[in-house]
């Protein structure tokens, strides 16, 4: 029995069940009915009529009564489909109503004979089950219902709930006017609006709670669930027209999700940020050690593109905030860009399109050459450095690549020993360095004085990377005679700022807006990618590829709860995890532990039995940081 001696009142149609019962089974009945669009069409407008209070309920029954003309076998049928339909969120919670079974009452203006068969299997009793009867002729059609019951009155469940005379405390769940009607009298102390299957705005003004999900419901009572936290309380906010596909993703999730199709300043996103337990990003916000410390619920960080040098890692890291990227998922697409770029500009092709469009015909061979047998320089030997490097050398390019971390050569492809090497030798260099501090103006004036003349320069990674004065300045004394530049060190927030830039009104220079990444195939392989990780971490604690956090990758908990404990990485934190687990005779059921230098991150499997006071004291460690439990 419920401790505080708490009834549960709960509606059945497009509550327990996604669907008007009444309407299916007009569904089934009029399966040979020439009318039977027509027909099921009325239904259904009585259905919503009686639903929000614009006729008598008792009035709206007698309408789908006579119109529906079912009989045993259908209900038969019926009862099997609503096994099928039972909610989802209520679906994964019937533990629920097995365990407060007593306290639990189905009062609805459907009928016994399908409402039944659902909750006897739950362990609810046929007297807590108040509903409507059919009456049947000889041949076990339906023609009519008992008129003394109660529910097939108008305010049939006021009269019910009355002559129920409960002892207690009465909630009211349901998504109908009939069950407001029960709060509007005073026989209960709390009506939930539930939508999950329907929302009537009618409806939804007058409740004291509206219910997303039955996971609402049970976190708001503290009472037992499937779920730690309800899907719905997590908002996601995605910035910079992040791809459909992650939007679809979290939202199938059951979280909330807002959009904006621009970047925000550090001011604008400091006021967003305080409810938000997920951030999607790309390039051009910056979430800066200020954001972070506004940022009270954040969980995760998604950036839906290759760096993350836009975020600041170590404090993220420092406050228990995980962050994503997406590696390797628009590597193709910069690829493409840049294989292209270096072929155009090798052709002379945009000079000569320009001068095509001014009239000119400008057939001339003077300076056009094949990039086949050209020696091709790829500053930074990562996903993107070394994918160019094999598509490169299938194209007939001779390839040389520096990094400053030891790589593996793929194909052909030669390593030069120093940046110094590769500059002298190169006759196209490409930069994919990433965007840490140290690579500012890594190349400038001195590398470029080092280059051999005529070299074409391309720079796809980061705007800082490369001095553009200097740049500027090769170009003009013709040390470059072709570029192509796709990240600038300062660049627009939005499509409506103005673009400025030394670059600009050379015939022989290349601008994109910083797409390299930018096809639908890239931003949608990355708002997957992205989404799934961010999703994963929520719902088990992995944290996989993450970029800040020491990696861990298990699977989803099932039979047992998860503890998830990040900490300040100092010595002896196991411990005492594991002295509260021990003092408190929790089992373990698993237990895994990294660090990176910032944090350690444990995640601890247990029984579910355990008291409230072990996890209040593994919240007050001294060192933790951040504190979940997943179930």
């Amino acid at each position: 029995m419920y401790k505080n001696r708490i009834f549960f009142i709960i509606d059945f149609d497009s509550t327990f069940v996604q669907v008007e019962a009444l309407d299916e089974l007009a569904n089934i009945a009029l399966q040979k009915n020439l009318r039977k669009k027509e027909i099921l069409e009325k239904i259904k407008k009585i259905t919503k009529a009686g639903m929000e209070g614009k006729i008598p309920f008792n009035q709206s029954l007698k309408k789908r009564i006579k119109l529906i003309s079912a009989n045993k076998n259908d209900l038969s049928k019926l009862v099997r489909l609503l096994k099928r339909k039972i909610t989802v969120s209520i679906a994964r919670n019937k533990e629920f109503f097995k365990k407060y079974s007593n306290n639990i009452y189905i009062v609805s203006g459907g009928f016994r004979e399908y409402i039944m068969p659902l909750f006897i299997p739950l362990g609810i009793s046929e007297n807590n089950i108040f509903a409507n009867e059919f009456i049947f002729d000889y041949r076990g059609k339906i023609i009519g219902f008992d008129k003394k019951n109660l529910l097939s009155q108008d305010e049939g469940k006021i009269k019910q709930i009355k002559a129920l005379n409960l002892p207690g405390k009465i909630y009211v769940i349901g998504d109908s006017y009939t069950d407001y009607q029960i709060k509007k009298v005073g026989l209960s102390d709390k009506f939930f609006v539930f939508c999950e299957n329907v929302k009537r705005d009618s409806v939804i003004k007058k409740a004291d709670y509206v219910l997303p999900n039955f996971d609402e419901f049970l976190y708001l009572l503290h009472l037992p669930r499937s779920y730690s936290y309800p899907k719905n309380r997590i908002k996601v906010l995605l910035l910079e027209n992040i791809d459909q596909a992650a939007v679809d993703l979290f939202i199938n999730e059951g979280y909330q999700v807002e959009t904006l199709p621009n970047a925000l300043n550090e001011d604008e996103l400091i006021k967003k940020i305080a409810d938000i337990s997920i951030l999607g990003i790309r390039s051009r916000t910056k979430v800066t050690y200020e954001v972070l410390a506004k940022a009270k619920k954040l969980l995760v960080i998604g950036a839906f593109c290759i760096g993350t040098n836009q975020i600041d890692l170590r404090t993220a890291s420092q406050n228990g905030i995980i962050t994503f990227n997406a590696p390797y998922s628009n590597t193709r697409s910069v690829v493409e860009l840049i294989i292209g770029e270096i072929i155009m500009l090798s052709r002379k092709i945009f000079e000569k399109n320009t001068k095509m469009h001014k009239n000119i015909w400008d057939k001339s061979v003077k300076n056009c050459y094949e990039i086949r047998g050209k020696k091709l320089g790829i500053i930074g030997y990562g996903n993107v450095g070394s994918q160019l490097s094999v598509l490169a050398e299938n194209l007939g390019t001779e390839v040389y690549f520096y990094d400053i971390i030891d790589k593996l050569a793929l194909g052909n492809a030669k390593k030069c020993e120093t940046l110094q090497e590769l500059l002298k030798k190169a006759d196209i260099i490409t930069l994919h360095v990433d965007g840490r501090a140290a690579n500012k103006n890594l190349i400038g004036k001195a590398e470029f004085k080092l280059m051999r003349d005529g070299v074409l320069f391309l720079n796809s990674s980061r705007g800082f990377i490369t001095d553009i004065k200097a740049l500027t300045n090769n170009i003009r004394n013709k040390k470059i005679t072709g570029a192509a530049i796709d990240v600038f060190p300062n660049e627009p927030k939005t499509n409506k700022e103005i673009f400025n830039c030394q670059l600009q009104n050379f015939s022989n220079v290349v601008l994109t807006p910083h797409i390299g990444g930018n096809t639908v195939e890239a931003q949608k392989n990355i708002g997957e990618f992205v989404t799934k990780k961010i999703i994963e971490n929520v719902n088990t604690g992995n944290t996989m590829l993450s970029v800040n956090f020491p990696n861990i990758q298990l699977i989803q908990q099932k039979d047992f709860h998860r503890l998830i404990h990040i900490h300040q990485n100092v010595p002896g934190i196991l411990a005492k995890i594991n002295s509260v687990l021990g003092e408190n005779n929790i089992n373990i059921e698993g237990q895994y532990l990294k660090t990176n230098e910032d944090i350690g991150y444990v995640i601890t499997d247990v029984n579910k039995q355990y008291p409230q006071k072990a996890i209040d004291r593994l919240k007050k460690i001294p060192e933790t940081i951040k504190f979940r439990i997943l179930y």
